[in-house]
């Protein structure tokens, strides 16, 4: 027996002993060369870096291709979290189908493209995602407000013999389906692995003492950044037991006023009374004696209100004088 048959047989047992075990491996994947990576489990434990696999989703099987490995089990007794599961390797005629849907996903882009052209409609094309059986196609668009698109659904229709599903997207999907690369020079994070949009603040920025140029803290969807939300909960944190910017300290027989936080050095800057900068470290403020502001007098007393008349029963009592009158 050759080198090779022993290396190929030791493989196969090799697997199969994972398979009776229940043994799962982990890989990143991406469905088409450019876009977001997930993260999926597999008994196979030999999958190489753009090897082709069938991967179930919610609307059948789809090829993918292996990006690389990714963190296994912790071994904590929790289950780890995974998007998809790879079922097997695709076959050579999955993978001839696999090159050739990008393909037919830019022909359908150029077919609406020209329809939306000879249409008039106020909308932008951003991608076209085609199922591997062919079952639908899906048109990602972005719009200023609603558009009826229904005579562009039946020219498509007609075009392609497939369902056809128009769908409206804002400009952080956009961006996450465009891609680029961001102001760090790395890739977009929505690109890369976001999977969802949480809300962003400019009050984020502030707590963690960024400029607020909008030029400097919005990505290129023109909104705020997503990497906002990062670090925001640990800045909080850090922020929580020091002084506010404008309170007042005595240290060493000296009033000193904070200026400014460095929640990560656990310092403050400070200025004293004769306009000298001073960083008072985390021993020293936490053994400085905080001042309270005086209160200001107030110059004069208002007025107290005067009690309200009640005008029912004069009201009341002019009308009977009127009647009396008649």
């Amino acid at each position: 027996m050759s080198e090779r048959e022993t290396e190929s047989s030791a493989s196969a047992s090799a697997q199969k002993s994972d398979s009776k075990e229940g043994r799962l491996y982990y890989y990143r994947i991406r469905f088409r060369r450019v876009g977001q990576e997930y993260t999926v489990s597999s008994p196979l434990a030999d999958l190489e870096r753009d090897a082709q696999v069938i991967v179930k989703t919610d609307h059948g099987l789809e090829p993918a291709m292996i990006v690389g490995r990714s963190a296994g089990d912790t071994g904590g007794g929790g289950k780890r979290g995974v998007s998809y599961s790879v079922g097997r390797r695709a076959t050579r005629e999955e993978e001839e189908k696999y090159v050739r849907l990008p393909v037919l996903e830019q022909e359908a882009q150029d077919i609406c493209l020209g329809q939306i052209k000879n249409l008039h409609l106020p909308m932008h094309l951003v991608r076209v995602e085609r199922y591997f059986n062919g079952s639908k196609i899906i048109f990602y668009f972005t719009a200023d407000s609603r558009v009826d698109f229904r005579e562009l659904v039946k020219r498509l229709v007609q075009e392609f013999r497939t369902r056809v599903e128009m769908r409206q997207i804002g400009v952080r999907h956009e961006a996450q389906m465009t891609g680029g690369l961001g102001a760090c020079g790395r890739e977009l994070c929505c690109t890369s692995f976001l999977k969802q949009f949480d809300s962003v603040s400019i009050k984020m920025a502030k707590a963690q003492d960024l400029p607020l140029n909008p030029a400097k803290i919005s990505g290129v969807c023109n909104r705020l950044l997503c990497c906002l939300t990062y670090e925001y909960d640990s800045y909080r944190t850090m922020k929580k037991g020091m002084p506010r910017i404008g309170r007042s300290l005595r240290f060493e027989d000296a009033v000193y006023r904070v200026v400014r936080l460095m929640p990560l050095q656990g310092s403050l800057l400070t200025v004293g009374e004769d306009g000298e900068e001073r960083i008072l470290s985390e021993e020293e403020w936490r053994a400085a004696q905080p001042l309270q502001k005086p209160r200001q007098k107030q110059k004069g007393k208002k007025n107290p209100r005067k009690p309200q008349k009640k005008r029912g029963r004069q009201e009341k009592s002019s009308g009977t004088v009127e009647k009396k009158k008649k």
